[in-house]
């Protein structure tokens, strides 16, 4: 699945289970039942608790040229954009970089600060991609998620690598990586232990 651009890379944190979420997702609780208070704190406390542990990862998160996401990791506005909702990141989002939003609803472009613009795709995960690969150039397309948007793009053959971060509890249900996904073949390339995660990276064959 070698790619004359750069790869299509999935970068999410999920329960030794395989949630990325919990169910029961609110505004206020945007990871649902997540095991802590909706926030998703339990599953990124890598990220938050031991950056320093986590360095690497974390810096690597946001080196895309660009980036795909569904709507519901957008926000939590659901059908026709009847309020301004800019994302769950303020004014000057991570990302650095163009944000290819999947939507079922249009919508004009939203420049934020830092040299992110996010960009709403109506019609459809491949789409998105090609919008992607066009925005990145040579650099590398991360789809970020949700697990539901990941799982589109692995059951339609369009990842290359997989980088997990399994954070060490599980969830029982909820929104799950691999869902409806057809068997993969996977090849590990890395694999690295920390206090609150472990870092696996496969490079999907199939």
């Amino acid at each position: 699945m070698t790619h004359p651009t750069g790869r299509v890379i999935c970068d999410i944190t999920i329960s030794a289970d395989g949630y990325a979420a919990g169910v029961d997702q609110t505004e206020e609780r945007p990871f649902g039942d997540d095991g802590g208070d909706g926030s998703g704190g339990l599953l990124h406390a890598w990220m938050f608790d031991t950056p320093d542990e986590n360095r690497a990862e974390i810096d690597r998160l946001n080196t895309a040229g660009a980036f795909i996401m569904g709507r519901n990791m957008f926000g939590p506005v659901r059908g026709a954009w009847d309020r301004p909702w800019n994302g769950w990141w303020g004014s000057d989002p991570p990302f650095h970089a163009p944000v290819f939003v999947l939507t079922h609803h249009a919508r004009e472009p939203q420049p934020m600060g830092g040299g992110t613009t996010y960009h709403f795709v109506t019609d459809g995960i491949a789409s998105a991609l090609a919008r992607a690969r066009t925005a990145a150039g040579d650099g590398h397309v991360t789809v970020l998620g949700g697990a539901t948007t990941v799982n589109q793009y692995l059951a339609a053959g369009l990842i290359d690598e997989l980088r997990l971060h399994i954070a060490p509890l599980t969830l029982g249900a909820g929104t799950r990586l691999f869902e409806g996904v057809p068997p993969l073949k996977l090849e590990q390339v890395t694999a690295r232990p920390a206090s609150l995660v472990t870092h696996v990276t496969y490079r999907v064959l199939t």
